[in-house]
């Protein structure tokens, strides 16, 4: 267990971007500059809406610092002069209140983010199909990847169900090597009918991933339902030195038996 003082010193705020590509830049180069951010997403236009910001045209940047030991003005100015560099616009004043992360964006996408999984046994009584999946993928090939994940989601949503549907994508973890993009849809689906109007659409969406150079899993790890594209990326070698592991640590098989290895006959 690691435990460390409350901060002292906080600062940072949303940042508003016209084109969701640029915004990713910005918070490449961020990633890149050794700032460190306490919090650093990107909000696609459709998940800053889906979340009570804006009015679907512009993505958003979520960019908070944070620090027990000494100010963090140096940081964060220098990583909103980044976005700025990119396009992007901000209220200077909210940055430097210490509170900006609590406010505009920030706030409506903090508060949604914690009622979220209180909402889904709601809608999905309604009818509503919805689900989420994230990913990883390098710097260079985000940009074609967005694209294509969003473009075969959209069209799956509307094959499956006759309607549009909705997808967005935000960013949930970010390295110098890349971005960790969690992907949401959501569509209209029939009573009776939903669990396979579901996995029709979480199947295209994942062929989309493993297609385009995207991990199947980042932070939520694989289970029952990603497995079929896992077994696609997983070399022979690493499943066999993975289930010997389990056999020498595990061999009554009692932690998540059959999934990431076959059970024991």
């Amino acid at each position: 267990m690691r435990l460390q003082d409350r901060p002292d010193f906080r600062g940072g705020t949303s940042v508003l971007f016209d084109d969701v590509f640029k915004a990713a830049e910005a918070v490449r180069t961020i990633s890149q500059a050794g700032l460190y951010p306490a919090n650093v997403r990107l909000l696609d236009p459709a998940e800053a809406l889906n979340n009570g910001f804006g009015d679907g045209r512009q993505s958003v940047v979520v960019l908070a610092f944070e620090n027990n030991d000494h100010p963090i003005d140096p940081w964060l100015d220098r990583a909103l002069e980044i976005c700025r560099d990119f396009g992007g616009s901000y209220d200077a004043d909210a940055a430097k209140s210490g509170e900006g992360h609590l406010a505009g964006a920030d706030g409506a996408w903090r508060n949604a983010f914690i009622r979220m999984p209180y909402y889904t046994k709601t809608v999905v009584g309604m009818g509503v199909i919805t689900d989420t999946f994230e990913t990883a993928i390098t710097w260079d090939r985000f940009p074609a990847f967005y694209e294509a994940v969003m473009s075969a989601t959209s069209e799956a949503c509307r094959d499956v169900t006759g309607q549009p549907g909705m997808v967005s994508c935000r960013f949930t973890h970010i390295y110098p090597d890349g971005p960790a993009p969690y992907f949401s849809f959501h569509a209209k689906g029939r009573h009776g009918a939903l669990i396979e109007q579901w996995r029709a659409i979480k199947e295209k969406a994942l062929d989309a991933v493993v297609d385009n150079g995207g991990t199947i899993t980042h932070h939520h790890a694989v289970g029952r339902d990603h497995m079929p594209w896992y077994g696609r990326q997983r070399p022979a070698l690493f499943a066999e030195a993975l289930t010997a592991a389990k056999e020498r640590l595990d061999p009554k098989s009692i932690l998540n038996p059959g999934v990431l290895v076959p059970a024991p006959a």
